[in-house]
């Protein structure tokens, strides 16, 4: 559909797509962000509002909350409203005209807009509709999509913690991700299949199939053998040692996730013998027998400091790493050459942002647009509506 894009339209493995973003928060915008840096033309329409995220705040970066800056890149903003028909009409043409849409509004309610999937292919019968919901469409669409209320529900937060004390939510938005990428997936998949019969389809992702999918073994773990995992800390449930140590100076994470592995962590620690006392001498007799290899690693890993334990372990294969904070964290990424930051904008525009994680051998990300101020782009987006809708009509 490029003829039907506007101008300036990116490069990229996905340019020449178009995409009407309709989603707020956090899972969707999220997707059309990936979306935009592989070269798709994403139009962000909110309300006369905006997008919740933009009062998120703090932190903010010059009165911007960074939470909004953080899944708004690579977009153009446009406001309508929906309950004026004029841009009523020109929602319904972007639609029209897009070849994915994206919407995480409650089950039902785009259906009085004409902005629902049905209505909308019958305008569009090429067109990937991504709809995400909090519980499905079906019995749980009353119930709203909120991802702390799905790390409760799902069990999650029961997995969260000291084993003695309360639950705890994860540190970041999960199942919101989670149900980002994986509506991302979708709409790829969809995108195949559309190059093969040339018809489009609805897509759908809910924030608790995304935990269930998610949360992989522990589900498993009941589904499969009929046991429910409980919060243990840093702990593994199946793996030992896989947790949080001391050493001299700071508590670090080692995962010897096999016999290679913790033979090597032992051959570093000065106890080679250890590996072969039949108390530990397979991941399960190690996992089972936690407590007393535990005290063994402590008094010898109490003689090291974290950083060069890091080091020596890592170059004996066995993981390793400090807790670090996220500062830690971004500047140990930008030391190991990874360019974890990528800055857009110039002026009092210009930010700092995580790059894309993907990469291409035959393409590019594409980073041309930093986050758009609430309807930045509402003028020439109008006027490509407006357009289009005047063309059809005089057709």
């Amino acid at each position: 559909m490029t003829r039907d894009a506007p101008p300036d339209s990116p490069r990229g493995p996905l340019a020449g797509l178009v995409v009407a973003d309709l989603s707020r928060v956090l899972a969707g915008p999220y997707c059309s962000m990936l979306l935009g840096d592989m070269g798709a033309t994403v139009i962000k329409v909110e309300g006369p509002g905006g997008d919740d995220t933009r009062t998120w705040m703090p932190p903010v970066k010059d009165g911007v909350s960074t939470y909004y800056l953080s899944i708004g890149r690579n977009k153009r903003s446009v406001v309508l409203d929906f309950r004026d028909a004029d841009d009523r009409a020109l929602a319904g043409e972007l639609l029209r005209l897009a070849d994915v849409a994206i919407e995480n509004f409650k089950p039902g309610s785009l259906q009085k807009f004409g902005l629902d999937y049905e209505t909308a292919a019958k305008r569009n019968s090429r067109l990937i509709y991504l709809s995400i919901t909090g519980f499905g469409t079906g019995e749980g669409a009353w119930l709203p999509g909120y991802d702390l209320m799905v790390q409760a529900v799902s069990g999650l937060m029961s997995l969260t913690g000291d084993p003695d004390g309360p639950a705890f939510r994860a540190g970041i938005s999960v199942f919101d991700v989670m149900a980002g990428l994986h509506g991302l997936i979708g709409v790829l998949a969809a995108l195949h299949q559309r190059h093969e019969t040339g018809r489009g389809q609805h897509v759908e992702v809910n924030l608790l199939s995304s935990a269930m999918s998610g949360l992989v073994n522990q589900t498993a773990a009941y589904t499969a053998g009929g046991v429910v995992p409980m919060r243990m800390g840093n702990a593994h449930p199946s793996l030992f040692p896989y947790e949080t140590m001391p050493t001299a100076d700071r508590d670090m994470i080692i995962t010897a996730g096999n016999d290679r592995q913790f033979r090597a962590l032992c051959e570093v620690l000065g106890i080679p013998e250890v590996p072969d006392d039949p108390q530990f001498a397979s991941n399960a007799d190690r996992t089972r027998n936690r407590g007393p290899l535990r005290a063994v690693l402590v008094a010898e890993l109490e003689k090291w400091n974290a950083d060069d334990l890091f080091v020596a372990l890592n170059k004996a294969g066995v993981p390793c790493g400090p807790i670090n904070t996220i500062g830690e964290g971004v500047e140990l990424a930008e030391s190991l050459g990874l360019a974890p930051r990528v800055e857009l904008g110039t002026g009092d525009r210009a930010v700092s942002l995580v790059r894309n994680p993907i990469g291409f051998g035959d393409a590019e990300l594409t980073y041309d647009l930093p986050p758009p101020e609430l309807g930045e782009h509402s003028d020439e987006i109008k006027a490509w509506l407006r357009a289009s809708l005047e063309h059809r009509d005089a057709g």
